[in-house]
């Protein structure tokens, strides 16, 4: 059974958040000629490049800065995590190998990489999702936890 919080809903902030997200991929792409991928972006910082190293750290430290400047205006939604440490360490390293596996990750693929028509993102972005739909299935189904 699903239970959805509807007093938890508010189309106007996801859609405001979702405009906002498809300005900035957009921009980047256009004032950079780069994608604006999470997993690229970090992973460019390892080994760092001498002309590179500036822009992946401001749009990092842009990603942690958002939610405290939105601290001053709001109050952060509640965080719940409902697994310990070893689950949280295996999901992270189980990320980051299909990151390097698919190429991207759901911000490269699933924002910019559909927005430019790409087959290679949609089918990256299908994989994803499929996978992510079966293991909460098996999880919360079959496994029962």
């Amino acid at each position: 059974m699903i239970d959805i919080a509807w007093s938890q809903f508010t189309p106007g902030t996801a859609l405001a958040g979702g405009i906002l997200i498809g300005l900035a991929a957009a921009s980047f792409l256009l004032l950079n000629g780069r994608i604006a991928g999470i997993s690229g972006i970090l992973g460019g910082l390892l080994p760092p490049t001498k002309y590179d190293t500036i822009w992946r750290i401001a749009f990092l430290a842009g990603l942690i800065g958002a939610p405290m400047l939105w601290m001053l205006v709001a109050e952060l939604p509640p965080i719940e995590i409902n697994a310990g440490y070893p689950t949280l360490i295996i999901a992270g390293l189980l990320v980051g190998i299909g990151t390097r596996y698919g190429s991207g990750c759901t911000s490269g693929h699933g924002v910019c990489g559909l927005s430019r028509l790409s087959f290679r993102s949609l089918a990256a972005t299908l994989s994803f999702m499929a996978t992510g739909f079966i293991t909460v299935f098996v999880i919360r189904h079959l496994i029962g936890a």
